[in-house]
């Protein structure tokens, strides 16, 4: 006999109470929404995302044509699970696309504007993502995000506002550096990162500001600008106020991520700027040990593919330190 899941218990649970309930049509199609947005905020498997899918399908046959409003939010909801699901299939991306698309054109017509801004945030999610897989223009994204950023605006929604900064930077970023306009976009997307740090702080918004300040260190960094060591000492900088917020005991993967991305820096930078001959072994060997520190915590918490380019670049440091060392001798 095979044991159910606990995801499994939950879907049968649902249906139960929604069958058994003195409630109108509409009412249980809510219910049921709820019961999958509950499933789908803390997922632990792959297992718990489709249960919620599935739950959000069974809503959405409910309600029909009863309330129209009602089957675009719970439309909406299903497309962020799809677009949770961790898989390289991109069937998943495609159905959340469709989804959102079809909600938003409901809820433009009849829902809030603070529903709209939210629904067109996560289209442009879903279009980042698919343009990442080959299957979509990342100028479609670029045109979701500007759309919601017309309702989030910095006054009266600073984290939204910040996480739509975050996003159109990252979008920026992405798009491959062909000409010198690859440039101009490098220049928007750490303009991008910057807006959003304007209107959120260390103590209001720790999560937006740890991931803004990690972000624009990395924009910083790969930036190809005639002013790389100086661009390199500002990234130190907004690592170092990520850090502030992400700790190993509170974010460890999160934290791992920024200290990997300290420690590329650090090997790229000059021990004393203002005398870069003299090299960087002191960087370097601060950035073998941030590395190290890194690749444990990727192993604690199951990020073999973050332990395998961890490790490789610990294997490019030390194979530098050597070389330096060899030259040092011959000289």
């Amino acid at each position: 006999m095979v044991a159910r899941s606990r995801t499994s218990d939950e879907v049968l649970a649902a249906r139960r109470s929604v069958n058994e309930a003195d409630a109108t049509v509409t009412e249980k199609a809510e219910m049921l929404m709820e019961m999958a947005m509950g499933i789908q905020q803390k997922p632990k498997s792959i297992d718990d995302l489709l249960a919620a899918v599935e739950i959000y399908e069974e809503a959405l046959d409910l309600c029909g044509d009863t309330d129209v409003l009602l089957g675009a939010r719970i439309r909406a909801r299903m497309a962020t699970a799809l677009m949770s699901v961790p898989s390289d299939d991109v069937s998943y991306l495609d159905r959340a696309r469709e989804a959102m698309e079809v909600a938003i054109a409901t809820i433009s017509a009849e829902g809030k504007d603070e529903e709209i801004a939210e629904a067109e945030m996560n289209l442009g999610l879903i279009c980042q993502n698919l343009a990442g897989m080959g299957r979509g223009k990342i100028q479609d994204a670029i045109s979701a995000y500007q759309r919601a950023l017309r309702v989030f605006d910095k006054s009266k929604f600073p984290a939204e506002f910040a996480i739509l900064q975050n996003n159109l930077a990252t979008a920026f970023l992405s798009i491959p550096f062909s000409d010198e306009s690859g440039k101009m976009r490098e220049a928007l997307a750490v303009q991008s990162f910057e807006e959003g740090l304007k209107v959120v702080s260390l103590i209001d918004h720790p999560t937006e500001y740890a991931m803004l300040q990690n972000n624009l260190g990395n924009a910083l960094q790969y930036a190809s600008s005639s002013h790389r060591v100086e661009n390199g000492f500002r990234a130190l900088e907004a690592y170092d106020e990520a850090l502030k917020v992400r700790n190993e005991n509170d974010m460890p993967g999160e934290y791992a991520n920024t200290i990997a991305n300290k420690a590329n820096c650090l090997s790229n930078l000059p021990d004393d700027p203002s005398d870069p001959e003299k090299g960087n072994p002191n960087n370097m060997a601060l950035a073998l040990g941030l590395l190290h520190e890194a690749r444990k915590i990727f192993g604690a918490v199951g990020e073999n593919q973050k332990v395998e380019m961890v490790s490789t670049a610990i294997g490019e440091i030390q194979d530098l330190i050597k070389s330096d060392r060899t030259i040092q001798t011959l000289q």
